[in-house]
């Protein structure tokens, strides 16, 4: 499905206002109970092939690590980046979805659409990427804008523990050196310590202002768990306890890890970039953008939107946890006003009027674009790039299939 048609699908959607008094656009559910079975069962295999596929190529690639780590790092930032093409196909063919990108004026210029009508940005190769957490899908779109910029070989990810035992996906995901976090500060901050430490060694190179260190996108989510009417109640309460106003449209930050992170990436990384992601429908999308719903039933959001704006680390106080508090506070108050605006007009707001380069796209992208909006659909650059995501596997086949095809050519001359 293409940008026109996902516009098209967006136009046509029923809106209705919920209890809450906010815009409520919900998809029509698409599929009923036979088509969600079926697509169920197409998608996980689709799915859990890829995944089995890119574990068994990190598996032959691990004896790398002994014989060139500048090789292994290689060879595992490829089987990510084959992951990343796994779910951008997942949703581009599954459940296509549209996406509004803006931002403020310390992103200009690095946001486009490319000639083929896909998003394209240029953030630098080396940043912390922090971002309020409403839905599970949240870091597959990111995930997109990692692919959108080349990065999605180098994105690094803190989540919790627990996500390390799913079979197949969690091994996947240590290989990727994900770091689990399990929410108990005294086991945690060694464990991330050592992990930072991984980030801040040339094993690669990088081509970015900082070249003795390898490229990174490591994404944080400081709320800590996704937006929900559970996870806002005790947000709520314990705002009421350290004195802060709720906020409306998310849950208080935790600021222990982004801080630390900070404080042992300094000098190694120059860009804090935050974006806020909003979901067209009700504010708790939680209960409607499942990944059930997106997946199965064939319900996405009608448009995800995102506000993109970047911090220098040099002006963040990082050498005061009370400040930076103070600081990461500020900054999820003007998110919650960002958030407000979007569920009032159904647009963020956007200081890239006019600086948007657009290479291709019909009338409605380019007014977009010279607005300051780029609109795109997830989608690969092109379908034959599924093909890396087998090509280990396909090549081994061919070297062992080989001596037995040269025997057989060789029996022929007798």
């Amino acid at each position: 499905m293409n940008g026109t048609q996902l516009r098209q699908r967006k136009q046509a959607v029923d809106t209705e206002t919920d209890h809450l008094g906010a815009k409520d656009t919900k998809p029509r559910l698409k599929h009923g109970i036979p088509m969600q079975v079926l697509r169920s069962l197409l998608l996980a295999t689709w799915f859990n092939c890829c995944a089995v596929v890119i574990v068994v190529t990190q598996l032959i690639g691990c004896p790398l690590y002994f014989i060139s780590k500048e090789s292994y790092y290689a060879w595992m930032a490829s089987t990510k980046r084959s992951f990343g093409v796994v779910i951008t196909a997942l949703t581009q063919w599954g459940c296509p979805t549209y996406v509004r990108v803006s931002g403020d004026s310390s992103v200009r210029g690095q946001i486009h659409i490319a000639s083929d009508g896909r998003l394209h940005t240029t953030f630098p190769e080396r940043l912390v990427m922090i971002a309020n957490h409403q839905v599970y899908t949240d870091w597959i779109y990111l995930w997109w804008i990692a692919y959108s910029n080349s990065m999605d070989g180098h994105i690094f990810i803190i989540l919790k523990e627990s996500l390390k035992y799913i079979p197949i996906i969690g091994q996947g995901m240590m290989f990727y050196g994900f770091i689990f976090m399990a929410r108990k500060w005294l086991s945690d901050k060694p464990r991330l310590q050592h992990r930072l430490q991984k980030l801040k060694t040339q094993t690669i190179g990088s081509d970015s202002s900082t070249p003795n260190y390898d490229p990174m996108w490591l994404l944080i989510f400081p709320e800590g768990t996704n937006m929900s009417i559970n996870t806002k109640r005790r947000s709520d309460a314990y705002g009421e306890k350290q004195s802060l106003p709720p906020l409306r449209h998310e849950i208080l930050p935790r600021s222990t890890g982004l801080f630390f992170c900070l404080q042992q990436l300094k000098g190694t990384v120059d860009w804090v970039y935050d974006c806020t992601v909003a979901y067209e429908g009700p504010p708790y999308a939680d209960k409607y953008f499942t990944l059930r719903s997106t997946y199965m039933q064939g319900r996405p959001p009608t448009s995800v939107n995102m506000y993109w704006r970047r911090f220098a680390v040099a002006d963040i106080p990082l050498d005061d946890q009370k400040a930076f508090e103070v600081w990461l506070h500020a900054r999820w108050t003007e998110k919650d006003e960002l958030l407000e605006q979007y569920f009032e007009t159904g647009r963020f707001p956007t200081d890239l009027a006019g600086s948007i380069k657009v290479g291709y796209g019909d009338a409605t992208q380019v007014n977009a674009a010279e607005s300051g909006y780029a609109e795109a659909s997830v989608q690969l650059g092109h379908w034959t790039e599924v093909s890396r995501i087998f090509r280990v596997l396909f090549g081994l086949a061919v070297l062992c299939r080989a001596p037995r095809l040269l025997g057989l050519s060789n029996l022929g001359h007798y």
